[in-house]
């Protein structure tokens, strides 16, 4: 007579990002029917990559599945936790049936938290687009914090913010991005813009100036929105003709600049020019 197989119980460390889902959790192993499997909204994080797909299913073909997804109980279906990308390979494998980690009553989450854990765990496998990075930002800023969601990413607050604000952007601005505008003109140009249509134009208008010369075309359009182009372009060449000073720091100094600069997402030279121009705005200057 065959013995019955013991459902084996692991306990497994998992972090991330130092954030209060970091914690020990146990599951146990079992083997459950694909389709039972619900992959939630927001566990899709990230669109998948195809080609990335096929590979990873010609894998576990000829090596086996190495590491099972992991899902928490929900009524009669599993909740993905992590795996999105090995499910979808075994699916297009055909597989019925797949093994899962399945986590115990005392380890698993709520589902507001189970989502914000699962957004993190797919963010950390592949590099996203910047739009679905965005979209994740705001899901794990309504959940956690701002400041919580931007630890958990290894994010810094200004580059959190950007990504954030771009979540707002609406879906014809975001399209443009990178070819014709970058993530952070759209967020300007909308804040500034609200009218999808005109904002598209003026995104069209600037798509082929200089980074500095755009960033002085949208800094005159904040002033003046109503302006025509031709002015706000006139304006915007006036801007560039204004004094430069230069500074000579020791290179102590130097280095907390670089330091400093790269903690707030920001060039050396954008971050001495706002030192050096809050320094004489509260003098009056």
């Amino acid at each position: 007579m065959a013995k019955k197989k013991k459902v084996r119980k692991i306990t497994k460390k998992l972090t991330f990002r130092k954030t209060r889902y970091a914690s020990k959790v146990s599951y146990r192993l079992k083997e459950i029917p694909i389709k039972q499997i619900q992959v939630w909204k927001e566990a899709q994080a990230r669109k998948l990559d195809r080609e990335g797909i096929s590979e990873l299913a010609k894998s576990i073909k000829t090596e086996g599945l190495q590491n099972p997804p992991m899902v928490q109980k929900e009524g009669n279906l599993y909740l993905l936790m992590s795996g999105q990308r090995r499910l979808a390979a075994l699916k297009r494998l055909g597989a019925k049936k797949i093994p899962v980690l399945v986590l115990t009553r005392k380890t698993e989450y709520d589902i507001p938290d189970a989502k914000a854990a699962s957004v993190i765990e797919n963010i950390h496998r592949k590099n996203m687009s910047v739009k679905d990075m965005a979209d994740s930002c705001a899901f794990l800023a309504e959940q956690m914090g701002k400041s919580k969601a931007a630890q958990s990413l290894g994010l810094s607050m200004s580059t959190f913010q950007k990504y954030h604000g771009f979540a707002g952007v609406p879906d014809k601005i975001k399209e443009l991005v990178p070819k014709t505008i970058s993530r952070d003109s759209a967020t300007k140009l909308h804040q500034i813009i609200p009218d999808v249509s005109k904002a598209v134009r003026i995104a069209y208008q600037i798509s082929g100036l200089e980074p500095q010369v755009k960033k002085r075309y949208l800094k005159v359009l904040g002033y003046s929105p109503n302006l025509s182009h031709k002015k706000i372009m006139k304006k915007a060449r006036s801007l560039a003709l204004q004094q430069n000073v230069s500074l000579r720091l020791s290179k102590r100094k130097t280095r907390g600049l670089v330091v400093q600069s790269h903690q707030q997402d920001l060039h050396p030279n954008e971050l001495a020019n706002k030192i050096v121009s809050d320094w004489l705005g509260k003098r009056g200057y």
